[in-house]
Order: C-alpha cells, then structure tokens, then sequence
C-alpha cells in the first residue's frame, strides 16, 4: 500500500474520532494559520473588541479555497479569515509603501465571501464577517482598540510587530458574539466547517479519473502545503513545472503524469500534518520524522536510547540494585525481551507499522528520504536487535552507577561528528540530520551501520584530548564501544560486554594495560582531584605506537607506585604482570597500530576494577558452581 492510501484509511478511520487532548484532523478544503490579531464583532457585524494573540495560541483552522491553500504569490483570498491586506478596505489609507494598494486583494476577497453568502450553504458567520469587512473601517477599529500602532504620519508603524510578524502582514481570525449562545470561535465551529465544505464543493473544476480511487472524481493539481507546521510552504506533491524535467519525456502533460482528486488529495495531506502534530519527530528545522502502527497504537521511538523507549511504555527503568559484570547485562537482556516483545504482543499481528521522514528539499518541495511499510512484529523485532547490538555498560552520573543502555541517535551523531562547546559536545544540525537518515534504516530494517561513522567515533575516542570535560570523552568512549560491538556483530564475531581475562590478542591486551595504569594513577588522586593521568595524556600516542607508548606510560607510573598503600601497589603491578605475561615478546615489541578492539578492553577493564570485590567474589563463586 503506497504512502497516500495509508494517510486516506488514517483519515477515513479517524476524522471526527479525535477529541481536546489531541490535535485536530483537518476537515477537507481546510488548513491552518498562524494569526496575529483576533477580532470580535456582533451577528449584526458591528465591532466590539480586538486583541492581540499569544504566539502559544497562534495556530488556527480556515476554511481554503483550492488557491488559496497553495498560494505562494499572486492574489487567492481564503474565504473567510485572512491578512489585513485581504480583508480591511481602508488598508491604502494607513498603509505605507509602494505596496499600500490592495484594490485587487479585497476585491477578490470580497467576491469571494459574497458568493458563500448567497449560497445554499450561508452561515450566520459568513453573514457577520461580510457585513463588518463591508463597512471598510477594520484597520481604523484596530488602530483605535490600541491592537495596531501608527507613526506621526499617521500611517502603520513599519517597525513594530506582532508575535513577529509586520503589521501590515497581521492574520485575522474572527470571534462572533452570537445571541443564542453558539461556539463564538469561527476557527472552532464544526458546522461552519461542515457549511463551506458544502460550498467548496460546488466550485470544484472538472472531474478526471482519480489514480488514488479509480473514479471520475473532480481533481486537482495544486496540493496543499503547511504539512509539518503551520508556516512551512514547502510541498510533497507539485506539478507547476512546465518547461523542466518532473514529467516531460514519459508525459505529454501534466494530467498523464498523475490525477489525483481534490477529495483525496485533501485527506491525505490533512492526515500526515495530524499524524506529524500528534507524535512527529522534529530532528531540526528541516527533517521530521513519523512513526505509525496502522491502528495508530503506541510503537517506541525509534531515535532513542532503551532507557528512553521504556520510560515512553509506562515502565522505569531505574533499578534500585546495583549489578555487576554478568548480572547487569543479563538484567539488561530480560528488561528489553520483556518490554519491547510484551508490547507487541498486544499489538494485532496483522498490523503494519510506517515509517516516514520528511526533509526540505528547498524552501517550497519536501522530499522523502525515508519511507518503509513493514509488519509491526518484525518492526518490533528489528527495534529489539539494535537496542541489543548496540548496547554498552555506561556509567550514570546522576545515580553515581554503571547501567547497561543503548544509545539514541543523537549521542552517535554528536560524538561521531560533533565537537566540544562548552560544558556539551554539539555537531551541526545538517551533519545530524544526515546521521539520522543512515542510521534509521539500520534500527528499522537491520541495515549494517555505515563503516565512516564508526571510524570517526574511534578516531575521537583514540583521541581524548579533545575534550576538556572528561565526562564528554567518557561519553565519547561508551558509544563507540557500543558501535565498535555492533559492527563486529554484524561482521558475525563475538563481542562481550564483559571482560575477557584469557583472551591472546594482542590489541585487546594493550588495551587492558592502558586501563590498568589509568586506574593505577588515578587511585592516587584526592577525592575531588580531576586532572589529567599519563594514560590520558598519551591515550592517542599509545593507540598508534602502543609499545613505544607503553613504555612511556609505565616509566611515568613509578612515582605513582610509590604512593600507593602496600595493598593496591600489589593490585596493580600484578595485574600488570598478569596481562603482559599473555602477551608474546614478538607482540609486545610489536609497534604497529591498534585496532578498536583496544577501545572496547580498556572499557571493560576499567569496569572490571571498579567493580566491588565482593561481586566478583559471587560472580567467581557462581562460575564455579555451574
């Protein structure tokens, strides 16, 4: 099913469903605008008061024409609310500029709502509006209601604005005072919607085959914009590209090439914006993200850490127990089977889950780099597979504990990509963006995670430098072990969270030996003492000559040794001694440089040694049981 019959059945299943909690489902021949000035007048269209709106309570639903809803420039009035250069005829008068002259706009306007107003399909509002706009005193009431300023000349004031927007650009909506009581907020009233939906469609243009339906149906071929907010002017669907390439060589014209009706066309687009208002992802100014189970029931963010998705599924993920090694992970393991695969049971089987993202391609046309249909078990399935490859032991600084977590898009992005600014590492919300498009189809579709992302996170890892909060290396670190893991999965190796005391290999071992003299030094510290070890300040030396490199850091431990209480100077030298004596002379001497693995060794090793004895005296003790 293609991505404009799943928006036509969301919006067949559930327009006149939603309620106050939710956004609204856009009726046909309807969209929304960001209004500036909210007008009150009596059902005889008298003015009463005026005030200026809150930018939180900007957004308004109006009636459109098939013009007006994809204008860009020219003049297409909205039927019933619109910018004061549409509906005050006494704009020339207080104006300023070369553009004061809005002859043409209120004309049209006009015309427009006298013709509503003569239908069969009239509304008490349309009646009021058209009675007050008639009298051509709009600016002038405003203006006297302290909404609208002017200059000494007498004219509106260029430099002031509201809600950010120029005077002379303000949107208009109306409230009626009704004397029966009836809803006063035209942008709110379901039967003045059901009245110009009537209307509209007895102005509709000539009927064609719909592709979308198969039925001769009338259509068009200006579709509307303001999909993912209520000022954005770029397009999914457009066809006004006469003398270029979008269909010329396959089609004659434009009609050839695709037919769709203004019905459809309508609740589809009016879909997508509701489904994007309701749980859209806003990766930046540009790329939006929505994720949808056919029956619209709850499915995990997919650009989030686990921790996150189950905090999003009702559950919390803090433990109130500390685990360790083993027992951690094995939590970690049974925590996501539970979670993920226990919501999906109580999901249909049948159901389908969509994926969509949505970028500007320029400022007026939306592409769509992503769009995926899949059964929502193996949706599920694929979600649970990368918060398990990708997870690593990481230490919450908040509860001052190690957990097992996987990593949201973001953190990958930003270490991969990003630099250090200030207190934070941030990258460039393009470079994001870009992040995001590579990786959702490795969550989603269990894609293999491209191999330059995972070089640049070791490069910043092997590179600690850089950073002069150590929590934004250690950040660093965490997630590239947490990549480094799923990359060697996917390249069907072994990779254990856990530390691996008899492994041979050589870049694993050096790596546990950088470790060791980390923690070593460290431990010499005072409490509050945070600068820099040896270990640190040769990290990226060591990666790429570690014999040299060790040599180095050991000379530089010495005096460390010599601080040490008797019982941690024996720790360390022995664990030193341990570590060497499985390393071959000819590796040893070997200065050649480290692979990544060294990264995910010293990681573990550092887990290892701040684990308390006694849990590694269980863990021992449970080794040898079973």
């Amino acid at each position: 099913m293609s991505w404009t019959e799943q928006l036509y059945r969301i919006y067949e299943q559930h327009y006149g469903k939603t309620d106050d909690t939710e956004p609204t489902l856009l009726p046909v021949a309807h969209s929304t605008a960001n209004a500036q000035i909210e007008l009150t007048i009596s059902e005889n269209g008298d003015f009463i008061s005026a005030e200026k709106i809150d930018k939180s309570d900007a957004v308004t639903i109006i009636p459109v024409t098939e013009d007006s809803g994809a204008r860009s420039s020219g003049v297409a009035p909205h039927p019933l609310m619109d910018k004061l250069i549409y509906i005050a005829k006494d704009y020339p008068q207080l104006a300023e500029g070369k553009k004061n002259d809005n002859t043409g706009y209120f004309k049209a306007y006009q015309e427009l709502l006298t013709q509503w107003e003569k239908s069969d399909y009239n509304h008490p509002a349309v009646a009021a509006v058209s009675a007050y706009v008639k009298k051509g005193i709009v600016i002038s009431d405003l203006v006297e209601a302290k909404v609208l300023e002017t200059n000494e000349n007498g004219k509106l004031n260029p430099d002031v604005k509201i809600a950010g927007i120029a005077q002379p650009d303000c949107f208009v909506r109306f409230r009626i005072l009704y004397r029966n009581g009836n809803e006063p907020r035209t942008w709110a009233d379901r039967t003045l919607q059901d009245a110009y939906i009537s209307f509209n469609s007895t102005r509709m243009g000539k009927t064609d085959l719909c592709y979308a339906l198969g039925e001769e149906l009338p259509v068009t071929y200006k579709h509307p914009s303001k999909i993912r907010n209520a000022g954005d002017k770029a397009k999914l669907i457009s066809s006004n590209d006469e003398s270029g390439f979008t269909y010329r060589g396959r089609f004659a014209n434009k009609e050839q090439a695709l037919s769709v009706s203004y019905e459809f066309s309508q609740k589809a687009h009016n879909a997508l914006k509701w489904l994007i208002a309701r749980q859209g992802i806003a990766v930046d100014n540009t790329l939006t993200l929505v994720v949808w189970e056919s029956a619209l029931k709850q499915v995990p963010d997919i650009t989030t850490s686990f921790s996150d998705v189950f905090a999003d599924l009702g559950f919390d993920f803090d433990d109130t127990e500390q685990l360790y090694g083993d027992a951690l992970v094995s939590a970690y393991k049974d925590k996501l089977q539970k979670t993920l695969f226990g919501h999906s049971n109580r999901l249909d089987p049948n159901s389908e889950t969509i994926i969509m993202a949505l970028d500007s391609a320029t400022t007026g046309r939306l592409s769509m780099p992503i769009y995926t249909a899949l059964s929502t078990s193996e949706f599920y399935k694929s979600v649970c597979k990368w918060h398990d490859e990708t997870a690593w032991i990481r230490y919450n600084g908040k509860k001052k504990m190690q957990e097992v977590n996987s990593f949201s898009l973001s953190d990958i992005a930003e270490c991969a990509f990003g630099t250090e600014q200030g207190k934070f590492i941030s990258c460039k919300p393009e470079v994001k963006r870009d992040v995001y498009i590579r990786l959702i189809p490795c969550v989603i579709e269990g894609r293999r995670i491209p191999q330059d992302i995972v070089n640049a996170l070791v490069t910043r890892a092997t590179s600690p430098q850089m950073y002069s909060e150590r929590y934004n290396w250690r950040r660093v670190l965490e997630v590239t072990c947490g990549m480094i893991r799923k990359n060697k999965i996917e390249h069907k190796e072994e990779c254990s969270m856990a530390l691996d005391k008899e492994c041979r290999n050589r870049d694993y071992l050096f790596g546990r030996l950088l470790a060791v003299a980390e923690a070593a030094e460290r431990s010499t510290y005072a409490k509050e003492e945070d600068r820099i070890t040896n270990a640190m300040r040769f990290f990226n030396a060591f990666a790429n000559r570690p014999s040299t490199g060790w040599d180095t850091i050991y000379k530089r431990l010495i005096p460390y040794f010599k601080k040490m209480e008797n019982k941690n100077r024996i720790r360390y030298l022995s664990l030193i001694e341990e570590i060497s004596a499985k390393m071959s002379r000819e590796d040893f001497a070997d200065n050649t440089k480290l692979k990544p693995e060294f990264l995910h060794a010293y990681s573990c090793q550092l887990n290892d040694i701040y684990t308390p004895k006694s849990e590694k005296a269980e863990e021992t003790n449970d080794t040898q049981e079973d």
